[in-house]
């Protein structure tokens, strides 16, 4: 998986970069479908914006968040997108295969 981090109106530094990493290791590990990540960091005025793009089999995750802090911008996306991640497996998974194994006992 690829993970692509921009920033505009803002330096992306080696710790936010590293942050995102971290933060991104919590997603890949539950799902494991994900084919890459862009992630786009920006400042407007007072307001600090962290969006993202998943790119996974079916389809495109979309995310963003706005805080005060970058830091807390990047985890409140990290929890969003956690949320659709475990919102699409839930999806994909056939929750029908499993009555049927239950009938056959």
């Amino acid at each position: 998986m690829q993970i692509c981090i921009t920033g505009h109106h803002v330096e992306v530094t080696d710790a936010m970069r590293a942050y995102v990493h971290k933060k991104m290791d919590r997603i890949t590990r539950h799902f494991d479908h994900l084919i890459d990540a862009h992630y786009v960091l920006s400042v407007e005025k007072l307001r600090q914006k962290a969006e993202a793009t998943l790119k996974v089999r079916g389809g495109d995750i979309h995310a963003d968040a706005v805080a005060e802090d970058m830091y807390a911008a990047i985890d409140a996306l990290a929890d969003k997108l956690y949320r659709l991640v475990k919102k699409r497996k839930e999806k994909t998974t056939d929750h029908h295969a499993e009555e049927g194994r239950r009938a056959r006992h």
